[in-house]
């Protein structure tokens, strides 16, 4: 972990030097003093990870305000370097071809650094206003297996809401509408309930404003990374005195014969004092002949599902990487990093989710819950 936050933050401190040093550089060739400049620049640069160190100590609104800023700003790095990298590429294409004058280098720069701080702040409002704009995702699913009642279970799946400084009432509250208004038999939560600290969550008793009628079959969530971030000891109590059972490597049995398998997340394998059973001992827990459900936060290991009697498999974790070209990565990482696939003969859901993390915004992904409709053979 020492070695993972040391590089994380080595990266953080070189992006933000460089983009500091590109506008400096263009407001001081055009005679602009930067002393304001590299002052607001310092403070931007530190809200992130002063709101994160904060809130697990001193959590109130000026650490959510610390969070929120410091998250829009990650967003501004992103785009702020793609943006300078692919201008100075250029730059340096020109040079041998004088294509532009030395002497209109330092108008050119201010102008770059004038459109590339406008475009990207536009593109944070753009991004914005997706990140709050969620869609229910619906499925229509049949297993091989005969539900015992004979009825199509109604599930509704929700992954990733880092429910903390960023993500607070109003976002659980349109959550609890849009649960509503599918009228599930079942509530799956799939981990990452909550984000990185629990303090912003007990301040404001988050979870309560979380309201929707009982559903027949009950309301179950699984552990994910973030949970164990969010101190397990003091999360899992909080989240189940809502009503929501946690799932901690358990099978549960509803009264229509489905199964439901609930995962701790991988992270307990390198997690002191945690542990994570393995997948047979869970299935052999099972009746291979009614329909199992599987909840995994994260989506690991799917190829693995082809032999086993697993029906369905939910799964989040991975934002569809919430803002491109970060979705190209996790598409590379994971076997299915967002939508739909088959593995053999299991069903895998994996959702991008109805949060985020870090920056309140979304570019090239849209936030969601599943609306699932599963369907025995015989029906």
């Amino acid at each position: 972990m020492a070695i993972f936050l040391t590089v994380v933050m080595t990266v953080y401190i070189l992006v933000n030097y460089y983009l500091w040093l590109k506008g400096r550089r263009a407001l001081a060739g055009a005679g602009f003093n930067t002393t304001w400049y590299t002052a607001v620049f310092i403070v931007l640069a530190s809200t992130f990870v002063l709101g994160k160190f904060l809130e697990h100590t001193w959590t109130n609104l000026l650490t959510d305000i610390l969070n929120v800023t410091g998250g829009f700003w990650m967003g501004f790095m992103l785009y702020g370097f793609l943006a300078w990298l692919a201008a100075d590429i250029l730059l340096l294409i020109q040079k041998p071809f004088h294509i532009v004058p030395a002497e209109a280098l330092p108008k050119l720069r201010l102008w770059i650094f004038t459109g590339i701080t406008s475009g990207v702040i536009l593109l944070i409002i753009i991004g914005f206003i997706n990140a709050i704009s969620p869609r229910t995702k619906r499925y229509d699913l049949v297993v091989a297996k005969e539900i015992a009642s004979g009825e199509p279970l109604r599930i509704v799946a929700v992954s990733d809401i880092h429910l903390g400084s960023i993500i607070r009432k109003r976002s659980m509250r349109h959550l609890s509408e849009m649960i509503s208004e599918e009228k599930p038999d079942l509530v799956l939560f799939l981990g990452d309930l909550l984000d990185g600290s629990i303090g912003p969550v007990l301040r404001g008793d988050l979870l309560s404003y979380l309201k929707i009628p009982q559903p027949r079959y009950g309301i179950y969530a699984i552990t994910g990374n973030h949970e164990f971030m969010s101190e397990l000891g003091k999360s899992i109590p909080y989240i189940e005195s809502k009503g929501i059972r946690v799932l901690k490597d358990e099978v549960v049995r509803l009264e229509n014969g489905v199964q439901v398998i609930g995962r701790i997340d991988r992270t307990a394998l390198h997690t002191h004092g945690s542990r994570r059973e393995p997948l047979e001992k869970l299935l052999a827990e099972t009746n291979t002949a009614a329909p199992i459900i599987l909840l995994d936060h994260q989506p690991y290991d799917l190829s693995l599902l082809a032999g086993t009697p697993v029906d369905l498999q939910m799964s989040g974790h991975t934002h569809d990487g919430q803002m491109w070209p970060l979705s190209v990565i996790t598409k590379r990482m994971f076997e299915l990093s967002h939508g739909y696939r088959m593995f053999g003969k299991t069903h895998v859901i994996v959702s991008s989710g109805f949060g985020i993390w870090g920056p309140r915004m979304r570019i090239g992904t849209r936030p969601e819950i599943l609306s699932v409709t599963l369907k025995g053979s015989s029906e």
